[in-house]
């Protein structure tokens, strides 16, 4: 089948280069002229684990395209997707969907013969009608069909997750754009992938929901980790010990800084503004919001303690500085509130991450470095924020003798407190005695 990505950010490449994978002809279609060249040059415009080989290996088989121009794509396609960026609005937390909105408008002025036309961006329940309304106006003898199709990509993970999903959630009620779906999505009957059909408004909602479920579960066991801070418990035994119930899971069980990325905290702020324009208030997920909003305020606090309440003219060593291992994200990153907290102490900060680029533009006074070495290097104390997998055999005997005082304060547990014990570090970590 042919089809059309409208933007090449994270949903609408990966997806775009998932659909080529699989056999369809794609286009992938953005404004953005620079980055429409480097990806026709073989460069890709974010950091994602094998994505640079996928989409490489399907330009090569002449499946996967890129393009600035909408018109030849849109006109042959079976279906376009809008895999657009919806940021939280400023001031208000709502969901900018101008792109969502402009995207639609375009698509509607080329659109020939039947067209599906998949919201793949992440939307508020009712956009799917507003978009509707859109084709409505502009083109009324448009033979489309508008469908929701929601991503749960996780970045870092995010091939695998598309190729070999937990379900497809796919909300419309037309028969003609179900089975043009099912097409599209055909090869992951190979692998007995539920393909779950919803009104276009269940599915809308159905992204939100399982957002803010997986929000408010992380931030559960972090306040579980403080609880067992205060009352001398092991947050890790407590998550397995809950996690072994089939009806909890082992999954977002892990106590550390707080969420942060590009999805639950937009996501989740969303959701309370719809709910609270519909007069049917989410007071669980407002809690969870603020309650991962003061988690990484506390976290710096942390670090203060372990330098006995005084950073003045103190070296702190960060290691990790995207919102989670795998990805260049920085969007809410708990590092973005970690680091000038401990800079308004006073601290000297230095830093490294594997691929955080965009961190260098986000952190102002921190001292860059290019190895976890150069960083424990007169470091007072060091500090785990992302636990990429080069931290988690760090030489610590390399790392006492290159550090002022031998003190690390790992926020996502990657080490035992025993062992950082016995090798004479002042070791702090999340919800552990």
């Amino acid at each position: 089948m042919r089809v059309a990505m409208i933007g090449t950010g994270y949903v609408g490449l990966v997806s775009g280069a998932c659909f080529a994978d699989f056999g369809h002809i794609v286009t992938c279609i953005d404004k953005d002229a620079g980055k429409i060249e480097q990806l026709k040059s073989g460069g890709i415009p974010i950091y994602e684990p094998g994505l640079d080989s996928l989409v490489a290996s399907n330009v090569k088989a002449g499946r996967l395209f890129f393009d600035t121009d909408a018109t030849k794509a849109i006109r042959e396609a079976d279906a376009v997707f809008i895999g657009v960026g919806t940021p939280s609005r400023r001031g208000d937390g709502y969901a900018d969907l101008s792109y969502v909105y402009a995207a639609a408008e375009e698509i509607a002025g080329l659109v020939q013969g039947f067209t599906v036309v998949v919201t793949k961006s992440t939307v508020p329940v009712g956009t799917g009608d507003e978009i509707e309304a859109i084709f409505k106006r502009k083109r009324p003898d448009a033979e489309v069909a508008i469908v929701s199709n929601p991503e749960f990509l996780r970045e870092g993970a995010a091939i695998e997750d598309f190729k070999r999903p937990d379900r497809v959630v796919v909300g419309t009620e037309d028969e003609r754009a179900q089975a043009i779906m099912r097409e599209l999505y055909r090869p992951l009957y190979l692998n007995e992938t539920p393909i779950l059909f919803t009104s276009r408004r269940t599915s809308e909602l159905i992204k939100y929901a399982a957002n803010a479920f997986l929000a408010l579960k992380i931030t559960y066991i972090n306040e579980m980790a403080d609880l067992c801070e205060a009352v001398g418990a092991d947050v890790q035994q407590v998550a397995r010990g809950i996690g072994l119930d089939g009806r909890i899971g082992n999954k977002f069980l892990n106590a550390g800084p707080g969420y942060g990325g590009s999805c639950f905290p937009k996501d989740t702020i969303a959701l309370v503004r719809t709910a609270r324009d519909a007069g049917s208030p989410v007071e669980l997920v407002e809690t969870t919001i603020k309650v991962n909003d003061e988690r990484k305020r506390a976290m710096a606090r942390k670090v203060v303690k372990a330098l006995d309440g005084d950073l003045k003219g103190k070296t702190v060593g960060i290691l990790g500085l995207t919102f989670k291992p795998n990805t260049d994200d920085m969007r809410d990153a708990p590092s973005l509130a970690i680091v000038p907290a401990l800079q308004d102490k006073g601290a000297k900060v230095q830093a490294f991450d594997p691929e955080g680029h965009e961190a260098q533009k986000l952190l102002t006074g921190v001292d860059f470095k290019d190895d976890p070495y150069a960083v424990a290097e007169g470091a007072d104390v060091l500090v785990i924020i992302t636990e990429w997998d080069q931290f988690r055999a760090l030489d610590l005997d390399r790392i006492k003798l290159l550090m002022k005082r031998p003190a690390l304060v790992d926020l996502r547990n990657i080490y035992k407190p025993a062992d950082m014990k016995a090798r004479g570090f002042a070791y702090t970590s999340v919800g552990r005695a």
